[in-house]
């Protein structure tokens, strides 16, 4: 899918990267989206979420823009529901229908440091700078050294895409399957599949469901830029074949 067909997810996108006052939001529109505020910029570190939509929940209680996250928390979308939120200079966007395990380090006990995403199921985009970790699904391992993905993920097969930077990809269970991923602007998504033979488990896939326009607004709110320039009227993402 190269452009977004859920007219709900585009008029959010756009509230999210151009700021309520010119996106023509109406007062009730705004509310329902839990966005309060204007044009996005870095989050206060007294703040973890900018924006949730629907029913979203941390560690199985009821998420509000109050609500702080850290390492070892489990978040949860429910059906048309999505949430966009900061954990130290991780920002993330954690789309329907998912849950999120934000891995901390062994022994720690309260920490803002990562050491990795378990996506029990559903669809995240994520950004990073100069932090190492792991992100884990189903069938595959990526090994991510700060840089900008998109996952999908559910029992049988993973879908991932190396944004821009560098990852390390391999497949649960096919130690032959592995590949490192240098990607400047979305240049090599991949299937992560469960049922290839040895060293087949790693295999071409098209560009779909995410958008620049999302990568940069995760970014603004970590304070930092996306490494590439695109048209801010434009909603969709790179047009590729495979």
């Amino acid at each position: 899918m190269d452009e977004i067909d859920d007219p709900r997810r585009l008029l959010l996108i756009r509230a999210l990267t151009a700021g309520l006052m010119g996106t023509g939001l109406s007062s009730a529109q705004a509310i329902s989206f839990g966005i309060f505020g204007s044009k996005p910029r870095k989050l206060p570190e007294s703040q973890s979420i900018y924006g949730l939509s629907g029913q979203v929940t941390v560690n199985e209680q009821p998420a509000t823009l109050a609500t702080r996250i850290k390492a070892g928390d489990t978040v949860q979308t429910a059906r048309n529901s999505e949430i966009v939120f900061v954990v130290n200079s991780h920002s993330m966007i954690l789309e329907s229908d998912s849950k999120l395990l934000i891995e901390q380090p062994e022994g720690a006990t309260e920490s803002l440091i990562i050491s990795g995403l378990r996506m029990l199921s559903g669809k995240l985009l994520s950004v990073s700078r100069n932090s190492s970790m792991r992100v884990t699904s189903a069938t595959a391992t990526i090994g991510i050294r700060g840089t900008g993905f998109y996952i999908e993920a559910d029992p049988e097969r993973t879908y991932f895409c190396t944004c821009y930077g560098a990852t390390e990809v391999e497949a649960n269970n096919d130690p032959q399957s592995r590949e490192n991923i240098v990607s400047t602007h979305h240049d090599r998504p991949v299937y992560i599949v469960a049922d290839g033979s040895s060293g087949n488990n790693i295999r071409n896939a098209p560009f779909v469901n995410h958008t620049d326009q999302e990568l940069a607004l995760i970014e603004t709110l970590v304070g930092r830029k996306t490494p590439f320039v695109f048209s801010n009227d434009a909603y969709t993402g790179p047009r590729r074949t495979y």
